[in-house]
Formats: C-alpha cells, sequence, structure tokens
C-alpha cells in the first residue's frame, strides 16, 4: 500500500518535525516555529500527488 514516495513524504516529514524541535529547544524559537510550519505544507504536497497519482489511474481503467 505504501510507495517509497509516499516514505520519502513522511521521512521529509520526520526530519522537518525534529530539526524544528531541535532548534526551538536550542533557543532559536524564530528558526523553530518557521520550520514547524513546513509539517503541515509537505503533508499537503504529499496528499495532492497521491491523490492526483490516483485519480490518473482511475481514468486510465
Amino acid at each position: 500500500m505504501f510507495k517509497l514516495s509516499d516514505l520519502f513524504i513522511l521521512l521529509a516529514v520526520g526530519v522537518s518535525f525534529a530539526v524544528s524541535g531541535l532548534l526551538w529547544f536550542q533557543g532559536f524559537q524564530n528558526e523553530g516555529l518557521f520550520t514547524a510550519i513546513w509539517v503541515p505544507s509537505i503533508l499537503t504536497f504529499g496528499i495532492y500527488f497521491k491523490l492526483s497519482s490516483l485519480s490518473a489511474r482511475r481514468e486510465q481503467s
């Protein structure tokens, strides 16, 4: 069910979340918040690409 691209999206989300937490707790609150905003953006792009590929497959059959 999971494709390699799905795992890369989840990996990018995990890295972004970890970096934002690291920045936040090292005292760089603004940079941590900026990096934390990437998490929903990456998930949104991942969902969009997943839905567009499913739609393309449905149209072919």
